[in-house]
């Protein structure tokens, strides 16, 4: 299993086509530098409606509450439960969902150094004094921990999550330059890489696989001039190696010869997000969302969103299919036929952002935001859509939110502040 299953884009509520700052950074690849950019990050969501305790909006599910019930940490009265534990970290993070992991009773935020702190308790367990590299995924497969080397040598790292002790190491080859991990299944572990030049430069790049036991290359193949290794976001379903670039390729490989099955040139990926659920690969684009048959790329379904709004990103949790759009209305789908199972405007009625991210424990959505001022954690009725609460540490930070579950906790990123949240 890898922690890639979900992906995500940032934005302006109901603001169609704002692709934030700190979301252009990521993408970038990680490795620039911010201080160009921060300025105009802190004010791209003064517009929005500033709501700290937005009680409990309804959905309009059939059958639904009408927004009366509260969830699991609730205080009754629609506001979040007071966190477990808050603690200051090191993170570096650019907003993607791979950079906050929980595994092996730890919580990790991509930083440097990179610290695991105990799920239970906040306190430090264990630290590398080189971190994780920018841009780089912290990525779990087989209870193994994938970095890509701070040292810059070329070198794939895994590392036990619960202790932090070096696993497993591989290396590409030298003509090589900064592989970087990107999915992994109980066999390999897929990496993206650039290939230098005579003089040192490089035009074009390699998608590998290593051996996840010996560390040997079991494949490489060149990409198509064009491509980019920034931007990536991945996903392994079986025998089929899925992902999206910067340059909005959609593609889809074999996992056991790297050859590729097809690609799409998609105009309107949300910049790379999507899911995979079973056979299908499901991609927003403008106001549709599309699935499409993981062997031949052909069309499955496809869900069209009302008004002109456009889907955001989407995320298969336990077999449904969660989206909402820019207008902030919010779905569940059955993801194998494209049939919407409820529509909510719980969130547009609250004032609140949508969700770029989500993780679920128990009956509960846990969705964080991108900004700060009208987002953070919002709680989410899974059967219905309707809001419980919202958890805000009103700092102001304008770092993207993230969230990750050990199914026991619900750990909430922002800044370089980890709160830790009763589910």
């Amino acid at each position: 299993m890898t922690m890639r299953d979900v992906t995500s884009d940032g934005r302006t509520p109901g603001v169609a086509g704002f692709l934030s700052r700190r979301r252009v950074l990521r993408l970038a690849g990680g490795g620039l530098a911010l201080a160009a950019l921060t300025a105009g990050a802190v004010g791209c969501d003064e517009d929005a409606v500033d709501v700290e305790e937005p009680g409990n909006a309804g959905g309009d599910a059939p059958g639904g509450d009408g927004g009366k019930e509260t969830g699991a940490g609730a205080d009754g009265k629609g506001r979040a439960p007071e966190p477990l534990w808050t603690k200051p970290t090191s993170a570096e993070t650019y907003g993607d969902n791979d950079e906050l992991v929980a595994a092996g009773g730890v919580v990790i935020a991509s930083g440097s150094p990179l610290a695991a702190l105990d799920a239970a308790t906040g306190g430090q367990k264990w630290s590398l004094p080189g971190g994780a590299v920018p841009g780089a995924p912290l990525l779990i497969g087989e209870d193994t921990l994938y970095l890509a080397s701070s040292e810059y040598d070329g070198s794939v790292i895994g590392y036990d999550p619960a202790s932090g002790k070096e696993t497993w190491r591989s290396r590409l080859g030298k003509e090589y330059r900064q592989p970087r991990p990107i999915a992994v299944d109980g066999e390999q572990v897929y990496v993206i890489a650039e290939i230098l030049e005579d003089d040192g430069s490089s035009k074009t790049n390699v998608i590998a696989a290593l051996n996840s036991t010996t560390g040997r290359v079991a494949w490489k193949e060149q990409r198509d001039v064009g491509t980019e290794q920034n931007g990536i976001h991945a996903v392994v379903r079986g025998r089929h190696l899925v992902y999206t670039d910067f340059k909005k390729n959609l593609t889809v490989r074999d996992t056991a010869s790297g050859g590729q099955v097809w690609t799409h040139k998609t105009t309107k990926t949300n910049y790379g997000f999507f899911t995979v659920h079973q056979n299908l690969v499901i991609v927003p684009q403008g106001n549709v969302l599309q699935a499409f048959n993981l062997t031949n790329g052909k069309e499955k379904w496809p869900l069209e969103a009302s008004d002109g709004a456009l889907f955001r990103e989407p995320a298969v949790l336990e077999d449904v299919l969660y989206v909402a759009d820019s207008a902030r209305a919010m779905r569940a789908v059955d993801p194998r036929t494209g049939k919407q199972l409820w529509k909510s405007e719980a969130l547009a009625d609250a004032g609140l952002q949508v969700p770029r991210q989500y993780v679920k424990a128990g009956d509960t959505l846990y969705g964080a935001t991108d900004l700060d001022k009208q987002g953070g954690i919002i709680a989410i009725d899974a059967r219905t859509g309707a809001v419980r609460w919202t958890f805000n540490d009103k700092t102001g930070d304008y770092h993207a939110w993230l969230v990750a579950t050990d199914g026991k906790r619900v750990f909430a990123l922002h800044g370089k502040k980890l709160h830790a949240l009763p589910v």
